[in-house]
Parts: structure tokens; sequence; C-alpha cells
């Protein structure tokens, strides 16, 4: 396919770049995608759109932004075995290497070799019209998921189902998410389809904590402040919760999600970035408590959690808020970087999967 396309790149100075590009050709194992939804991703607000805070390789290489596409393949190249012309395809945002340990489990988000290279970080992303992909990063999207859903998977979804799955969450389960930007409100969603009892949220924006209620995601909210940890232990009997995430990477935040914790709980961080300051004894010693880190998911958790989001009817699409077409990529990035909305999605197509429509407001053009 010959021709010219857009893609939009990132500074560092909390701007966005049109730019022309060649539309790429694929080589052995590459296949060409449309891209139809591109969504941004909290850490490309934190770590490449106000600022780049990644040095050498594993920085941003300048690259066309954009790491949670979905799109459809336009034109194969020699070797592709499986996603051919006219797939749906989900991007796995990590192009590993595929031969170290770490990417033979699928886990491409830690893989050790200098071939690493992710998509929107180091190599173009989503935020063009086309984008070059290698078929083993790609995922089916099934025809009952829209394509703004299947942007939201790999990164956001992808990565709180990874955390969940490994504190175990069930009917017995209260479950307590703090932060509730897209990851957080993203945790809630799946914990109720999991089976957690009730769910609990804490966060210091207002707007958040509206959106949460008003999606339904939450039983309880509260502000994130020295009195949360009691509200919560007051709603549970005194107690605590069973499991907790946090999606904050707040300090203060994470104290909370340690400090409201029962006897014998469990908490996930998956929150990048920050610290977190905590009194071993008291907060987790005396009472048996478990600390999980996770960071992102494996390629055949996500194709299992696609499964799954069809069978419980869940749309990720629900959090968007807000809709942009490409030329508008710099109202898109900076409303992400507010914080007041839910996901940002930047669409390719102003009909796009219109038949799907959360009720909340999406802007779109």
């Amino acid at each position: 396919m010959k021709g010219t396309m857009r893609g939009a790149v990132l500074p560092g100075n909390s701007t966005v770049v049109l730019k022309d590009y060649p539309i790429p050709v694929p080589g052995h194992g590459q296949v060409l995608v449309k891209t139809k939804a591109c969504t941004i991703c909290g850490s490309d607000i934190r770590a490449i759109y106000r600022e780049h805070t990644g040095k050498g390789a594993e920085g941003y290489q300048g690259v066309i932004a954009g790491h949670e596409p979905c799109g459809q393949v336009v034109e194969e190249g020699p070797g592709v075995r499986r996603f051919k012309k006219g797939a749906r395809v989900i991007v796995y945002h990590i192009s590993g290497c595929g031969l170290c340990h770490d990417c033979r489990m699928g886990y491409m988000i830690s893989c050790s070799s200098p071939l690493r290279a992710a998509y929107g970080w180091q190599r173009d992303g989503g935020m063009a019209d086309y984008m070059l992909c290698d078929e083993k990063d790609l995922v089916e999207l099934p025809p009952e998921l829209s394509y703004v859903d299947g942007a939201q998977v790999a990164c956001g979804f992808g990565t709180v189902y990874e955390a969940l799955e490994k504190i175990g969450i069930s009917g017995n389960d209260n479950v307590l998410v703090t932060g509730l930007g897209p990851v957080g409100l993203a945790a809630l969603m799946l914990a109720r389809a999991l089976g957690a009892k009730r769910l609990f949220g804490v966060e210091l924006n207002e707007e958040r904590i509206a959106l949460a209620k008003k999606l339904g995601l939450v039983d309880e909210a509260f502000k994130s402040d020295e009195t949360a940890v009691q509200k919560i232990r007051d709603a549970t009997g005194g107690r605590g919760v069973e499991k907790a995430l946090d999606a904050s990477a707040v300090d203060s935040a994470r104290q909370i999600a340690i400090r409201a914790t029962r006897q014998w709980g469990k908490i996930a961080f998956v929150g990048e970035g920050g610290s977190v300051t905590f009194n071993p004894s008291p907060d987790i010693l005396h009472d048996q408590k478990t600390i999980i880190g996770s960071w992102v998911t494996s390629i055949w958790r996500m194709e299992d959690l696609v499964e799954r989001l069809v069978r419980w009817n869940i749309h990720p699409e629900d959090l968007v808020t807000h809709r942009f077409p490409l030329e508008r990529a710099g109202e898109a990035y900076a409303l992400a970087a507010s914080g007041k909305c839910g996901k940002v999605a930047v669409c390719f197509d102003s009909g796009i999967d219109s038949g799907i429509d959360s009720g909340i407001k999406k802007e779109l053009s």
C-alpha cells in the first residue's frame, strides 16, 4: 500500500505534533494494521507527554505515540500464518524477542533482550492511520467487542486482570481499589465480574469518584484522606477488606490499601512509580498480610481475558468519556493529563462502534 499517513509524536513539553509518514510495508511475519482506535494511557502522560523521563534504549525514542491500539489487518507480509487481511486485532504493546524465558511464558513486558521494543515508545505506535505489527504480538478481537473495547484490553484491563488473578477474587471478598482513574475503574469492573461481594473505592479527585458512582462500579467510595481507613473498617464490621488493589502510585493511597486490609488479606500494587511508607510489624507482619507486585500481563492471559469479557458482557468502552479524531490529538492528551475525565480515546472513524454507548458524554467529531 503506497501513500502517506498522519502520526502523532510527543515532544515532552505537554504538546502533540502531527507529522506525515510513508505508510509502512510489512516484512516477514508482519502485518499492516489500519488503526481504528487508540486510547491514552497514564504512563504516556507521566513519562512522555509532560517530559521524557525514560533514559537510553528504554526511553521514548521519538516514534509515533500510542501503545493502546486496536484495528484491522489490511496487508500481510510473507510468512504470516494466522492474522490474515480483514482480521480484527488487539496489539499486545510490547514486542519481545520471543526467545528469552519471560517471552516464552508470554510475558513480553519482562523481555530481557535488547531487542525488546514497546509500541509507542521504541517503535511506532497506534496514534497514526496505520501501524506495522509483528503477527506474534496480536490477539484476535471477537465481533462482540468494539475496537474501542479492544484498545483497552492489553495495558489497562489486562494489567488489573493479571493482578486480580494473582491475589484471587471470589464471592468471599470485599475489595478495595485505591485510585479511581481508568485502571482503577477497570479493576472494579473485573472484580465485580469475578464475584467480589462489596466494592470500595478511594480517590482524591471528586470527578472520578462521581464517575465511579455513575457507572455503578462501587458500593461505597471515600475521599483519600486520614479518615478513609476507619470508614472502610466501619463498613466491614471493623475487620477491613479481604483484598485491595492500588492503582494510584501515591504513598498515602498505598498506605490506605495496606491498612484497610484485614488480617491474612492480600494487596496488589499496579500503579507505576512513586513510593510507599509503612510500618512492617503492625501493618504487615502481625496481621499476616501479603503485598504482591504485578506488571501488565501475559499475552496468553490477555487472550483469556478477551474471552471472559464476552462471557461477562463487559465493555471497556464504557469507561471512555471523550473521543477525538487524530487531528485533535493535542486536545485529547491535554484532557487526559488533566484527570478530569474517564478514559480518552482517539478514533479513526467518526462512526466507529456507535452501536455501543454507555450513555456517558463522548466527544465525537
